[in-house]
Parts: structure tokens; C-alpha cells; sequence
């Protein structure tokens, strides 16, 4: 399913009934059989409530301010952090909007079912448009990246759709070794900006959120910049919209989003003060077999297997002064 940008959507339109059979849901991979390993796992090993419990302050992190977006809805705030070394040019586009002020005032235009709810400028016409400010027209696509440089931390599972996966600082990444190349995979809650059918069509203006079964198939074909860290009921619990490819009708089925702001223009005040479990740490670990393997009363078969985007990244808010930092 494409995620078209308003002025790329009315071609898509014409290819609605392919784009729906392409949105369906893959069918998810038969279950693998317990391991020798995970069936000898004692039966007392710590669930994931107890495992964060038993957390240390080093095995948390905080998202850095500028990384970190307030999505501001009547219902309450969205929290994204963006991903800069995955999309270091549409996130710095994105910094550029937000400090421009460039969404307040706009909508959410589209709430699709099991997919993705996007927000943006709705015009459709490029006389009708808001100016960009300081943020530029035209990016490159960022689909990929190098892998060199990045602290991967690789799940025990095969995954279809790479040979490996695995995490970067609380980040969904699959990454390809022999080409060298690793990608942000398309998890619930990740954001991606809109595209036409351009590869290089995107600049972060329409960003979207996935709100259903991860679409596995969009990875390597659109720039994801990040993900949503708290608040991502607020967008998938949205009326779904009636409209070709989720799109609203009326501007009165539209949510307004009352602003978008980076974490650094906000008043320390103000800020929702969140931290991040850290990915790379034998803690870390522990929690993913705790989720291939549950091992409570209520699992008599347990799985041996997790799929990447089934891995919880627990996140929590603190007080202030009570950060790991």
C-alpha cells in the first residue's frame, strides 16, 4: 500500500483496487518448534514485569531533545523520537518544520484501518500549500544505510524479509551483511514520510504513523525517521476514514493538531521527561527470551521464536531529577 502525499494521491486513486490487495496483512510465519535450549529454560525464569523491576539506571536511556517530537492533539500529546542516523536529511527537514511552526493548525487526513494513520498539509493543490520556511523542497530517498557505524544488536530468530535482525538504540533494524546495508523495518508505531511515486518524492512535510500488523513490504521502499514512544493510542484509536485509501471527506471528520514541537523549543517544564530501555545489555536479552519463551500459566507451548516487531521496548516516564542520567 502506498503512502501517497496529498498531491500524489488522486493518481493513486486509479490504482486503488491493487493498492488494497497489496495493503492486505502477510500471512505471519508458521511457528517454529521450542529449541532444545528454550525447552530446558527453567520454568522460574523472570517475566517481563519483574525484569524491568529488577532494571538498573544504566540500562535505560533518555531520547535526546532534539530528536524527540511533541505531536499536540486535543486528546494529548504524541511522543516520536526520530531517527537521525537512519534519515539524517529528512530529519533535520523535519527539526526545520517543527521549529517553523509549519504543522500547527493542520489535520490528520487519513486513519486507514490496520495500516497507517498521516497527517499533513490537506491542500491538494500546490498554489494552496504552506510554505516550507527554512525546510527544503526536495530530499533524497533514505531508504537504506550503510551498516558500518551502527550498533547493532541482532535477535536470535530468522526473520522473512532479511537475513538478519535485530535492534539499534531501541530502533527496529534489519540489516543485510553481505550487502553491507541495514534499513528501519515497519513496526507498529514507527513513523515514515509520505511519498508519490518518486523514490525521491518524500521531504517530511505528510508523515505517517503505523497503526496496524506491520507492513513489512514498505521496508526499503520509504524513509522511515522514527518511531512513536508514548501516545500511539491516541492516533489508532482515530475514526477510520471512509474515503479511498483511508483519506477523510469532509474537513470535519479531520483531527486538528493544535502543534508540532521539537522537545528543545519546549520549557524543560514542560517536557514529558520519558526514558528508553537500552537495547544492547544482557538485560535486554532477558526480556526477549522472556517473550520467545513465556513460560506463565497460561502458555503451556512455549513459542521459541519472536518476530522483530512482536519484541516490546518498554519505555516509561520519570519524575524529574530521576532520570538514569
Amino acid at each position: 500500500m502506498p503512502i501517497p502525499t496529498a498531491l500524489a494521491r488522486r493518481p493513486l486513486l486509479t490504482a486503488l483496487a491493487v493498492a488494497l490487495a497489496i495493503a492486505a496483512p502477510a500471512a505471519p510465519a508458521a511457528a517454529q518448534s521450542p529449541t532444545a535450549e528454550a525447552s530446558s529454560r527453567p520454568v522460574q525464569a523472570r517475566s517481563m514485569d519483574e525484569i524491568i523491576k529488577a532494571s538498573a539506571p544504566g540500562d535505560w536511556r533518555m531520547p535526546a531533545v532534539e530528536d524527540t517530537l511533541y505531536l499536540e492533539l486535543e486528546s494529548g500529546r504524541v511522543v516520536i523520537e526520530l531517527a537521525p542516523d537512519f534519515a539524517p536529511e529528512h530529519v533535520a527537514n523535519i527539526r526545520a518544520l517543527a521549529r517553523g511552526h509549519y504543522w500547527d493548525g493542520m489535520s490528520i487526513n487519513r486513519s486507514h484501518d490496520n495500516f497507517v494513520v498521516q497527517w499533513g498539509d490537506p491542500a491538494e493543490d500546490e498554489a494552496d500549500r504552506k510554505p516550507l520556511g527554512e525546510a527544503r523542497e526536495k530530499l533524497p530517498a533514505e531508504f537504506v544505510r550503510q551498516a558500518e557505524g551502527l550498533d547493532f544488536h541482532r535477535l536470535p530468530d530468522p526473520d522473512g524479509w532479511a537475513p538478519q535482525v535485530g535492534f539499534v538504540d531501541g530502533f527496529p533494524v534489519a540489516r543485510h551483511p553481505d550487502a553491507g546495508t541495514s534499513w528501519l523495518a515497519h513496526c507498529y508505531g514507527m513513523v515514515g514520510a509520505g511519498r508519490g511515486m518518486e523514490a525521491d518524492s518524500s521531504n517530511g512535510t505528510e508523515l505517517y504513523v503505523v497503526t496496524g500488523q506491520s507492513p513489512r513490504q514498505l521496508d526499503r521502499n520509504i524513509t522511515l525517521v522514527g518511531r512513536v514512544l508514548q501516545g500511539v493510542e491516541r492516533l489508532s484509536a482515530l475514526p477510520r476514514g471512509t474515503g479511498p485509501l483511508g483519506f477523510y471527506e469532509t474537513e470535519a471528520e479531520r483531527t486538528p493538531i493544535k502543534a508540532i514541537r521539537l522537545a528543545a523549543e519546549v520549557p524543560e517544564a514542560d517536557r514529558t521527561a520519558l526514558e528508553v530501555m537500552r537495547t544492547d545489555t544482557p538485560l535486554f536479552d532477558e526480556l526477549v527470551e522472556a517473550r520467545r519463551n513465556r513460560r506463565d500459566e497460561f502458555y503451556k507451548t512455549p513459542a521459541g521464536h519472536i518476530d522483530l516487531c512482536n519484541v516490546p521496548v518498554p519505555v516509561r516516564e520519570v519524575a524529574e531529577g530521576e532520570s538514569a542520567d
